[in-house]
């Protein structure tokens, strides 16, 4: 039974990844979330592929899967997701320099802390991911505070719920497994996925919003967004 909602809940990321990252391309020019996206729905690509081949830990997809997770939790939803959100914030435009050399350090992030998956708790490396994810759900609190101040209100409450599931699984990842979930942690992947594919949506939503408004108030100029019939 656990094995059928995980497959659902990854497929959920997966589509929410590729879908709304290739809107946030395609429609806004947001290369740094659209290409966050992009690696979150490989990372459950990588995953369903891996779990049809039967699972094999010696497999390659087993360790490129740890090398996305750790890219993602120490740099991408993280860093690359605040710079992105940035764009609508504070109308932060930053140049492909900078879009290039960031994914280059998640690249390294995730390369080096990949080895310490699968080896027990390390608390130096699980410390730093709880410490990251707490200085963006600071500024993902602001994110609903804006929201809620250009009356989305709906958005605003969704996008704090959001951000407060995803501090929970953030905080269980390493340090409170389950209760009798099993060593795979399946019970707690049904969490983390549908919680992770509805960040990329939600966080989209909010995003299309700010916009929006900002296109309304003439605070960003219309000719930064692509042509709908494009996208």
């Amino acid at each position: 039974m656990k094995e059928l909602l995980l497959m659902p809940a990854d497929i959920w990321m997966i589509f929410a990844g590729f879908f709304c990252g290739w809107k946030l391309i395609r429609r806004y020019g947001n290369y740094l979330l659209g290409l966050e996206w992009f690696i979150i729905a490989t990372s459950g690509s990588n995953f369903l592929v891996w779990s049809a081949l039967g699972g094999d830990e010696g497999s390659p997809l087993y360790f490129i899967a740890y090398f996305f997770d750790a890219f993602s939790r120490s740099v991408g939803v993280s860093l690359i997701l605040v710079m992105g959100l940035m764009r609508v914030t504070h109308r932060y435009k930053p140049t492909p320099a900078v879009d290039i050399g960031v994914f280059a350090l998640g690249i390294v992030a995730g390369l080096y802390l990949r080895q310490f998956h699968g080896h027990g708790l390390h608390v130096v490396p699980a410390t730093f991911y709880v410490v990251v994810n707490a200085l963006s759900t600071v500024f993902l609190a602001y994110l609903s505070w804006r929201l809620w101040k250009i009356r989305a209100r709906g958005l605003a409450v969704g996008a704090a719920l959001t951000t407060a599931a995803a501090t929970a699984i953030a905080v269980t990842y390493d340090f409170f497994p389950i209760p009798g979930d099993d060593e795979y942690g399946t019970t707690f992947y049904i969490f983390a996925l549908t919680t992770w594919g509805t960040q990329a949506f939600v966080y989209f939503l909010a995003y299309r919003a700010l916009h929006d408004h900002n296109v309304a108030t003439g605070a960003e100029p219309t000719s930064d967004e692509r042509s709908v019939a494009r996208a």
